[in-house]
């Protein structure tokens, strides 16, 4: 099931005409430094559409919470513009809204429907490529939305330029308006989704299990979610208070899988391959920026995917001091906010040591 419609069958939608899912809110929405820009740009839009940040276009990896604030976008500018013409689809809708058009030759009713609203809501853009009439429409759509000053969200797995098998024309107007990521949580975050998940659960999560599990289950707020179904059911059948054993039995099979996959030894090793340097440097006391940069990137991902503390992840870098560690945490940490492409060097290499 692609990841916009994940949930929407457990909430009544607002209907047919928008395909908005009506839980899906700014006021749900957990906010953390993993989404505060991308938050803030989508809160621009929905109270001031069709002025700044038009496409506004956000990426990240899969359930990060793109689908929640894309629809959070269309639900706000309904509660103050109930008469605005909203609609939520997913790529694949449209695709298959033009081969239909193209069946049945009813491109008039198409244009008719998509060239006169005044928002539209777009997820996974990526599932454009390669199909060349979709595109085409699609960019037909684009230009007739812009001239009348409508306004154009659109999700993606990828930033703009990374999008294959898209005309550049495309991929040109994409990048024109506000291009903004979602990160994965940071811990703080994770936190404060599970309890608050939780707690709509009609259940309340102590803040040292919550931490526990936020520790653990660390890529993206759906995997949070499941392990939260998982101690939640567990709790449950055992007739038991959610405690940390609890937790821990619960997410018994999630905890060993993670802990036999993930290495510190494993991170150097995949860093070291990925940017063309030796295992032997992560621990060496060579500091040209070819060999420094990498290391700080394992000694980063070492803090992001391990249990390991700072001084245990120092040691295993040739001795070195935590303050060295925290300082290349921070600096991986800062940068990947700001730098498109050490962001998907980052996420390629997290994909790659998740399996």
């Amino acid at each position: 099931m692609p990841e916009s419609l994940i949930g929407l069958e457990e909430t009544a939608p607002s209907g047919p005409r928008t395909r908005l899912n009506t839980a899906l809110t700014f006021e749900s929405l957990v906010e953390g430094t993993a989404n505060r820009m991308a938050r803030a740009a989508a809160m621009h839009v929905a109270t001031m559409p069709g002025q700044l940040y038009n496409p506004l276009f956000i990426y990240g990896g899969v359930g990060l919470g793109k689908t929640h604030l894309v629809h959070a976008v269309g639900n706000k500018l309904l509660a103050e513009r109930p008469d605005a013409k909203v609609l939520y689809i997913h790529a694949e809708q449209f695709v298959s809204d033009v081969v239909k058009a193209y069946q049945r030759k009813t491109f008039d009713e198409f244009k008719e429907r998509y060239h006169s609203l005044d928002l539209l809501l777009i997820d996974d853009v990526q599932f454009f490529a390669n199909k060349e009439r979709t595109q085409e429409e699609f960019f037909n759509a684009f230009e007739a939305l812009l001239a009348k000053k409508s306004h154009i969200v659109m999700t993606s797995d990828t930033y703009p330029k990374g999008l294959s098998d898209i005309h550049e024309r495309l991929v040109s107007r994409f990048d024109a308006g506000l291009t903004v990521a979602i990160e994965p949580p940071e811990l703080e975050m994770r936190v404060a989704i599970l309890i608050s998940k939780a707690r709509n659960e009609g259940t309340e999560m102590p803040e040292e299990v919550a931490f526990f599990v936020a520790k653990n289950v660390r890529s993206n707020v759906r995997e949070l979610e499941g392990a939260l179904r998982k101690i939640l059911a567990y709790s449950r059948f055992n007739q038991k208070e959610i405690s940390i054993q609890l937790a821990r039995d619960a997410l018994r099979d999630l905890l060993s899988i993670q802990n036999r996959q993930i290495s510190v030894e494993n991170i150097q090793k995949t860093v070291a391959d990925y940017y063309k340097i030796k295992v032997a440097d992560m621990y060496s006391k060579k500091r040209p920026a070819s060999i420094a940069r990498p290391r700080q990137i394992a000694m980063y991902l070492a803090k992001e995917l391990t249990q390991k503390s700072l001084p245990e992840i120092g040691e295993l870098f040739g001795g070195r001091d935590h303050t060295t560690v925290l300082h290349a945490v921070r600096k991986i940490t800062a940068e990947r906010l700001q730098l498109t492409e050490l962001n998907q060097q980052l996420h390629v290499l997290e994909q790659t040591l998740k399996g």
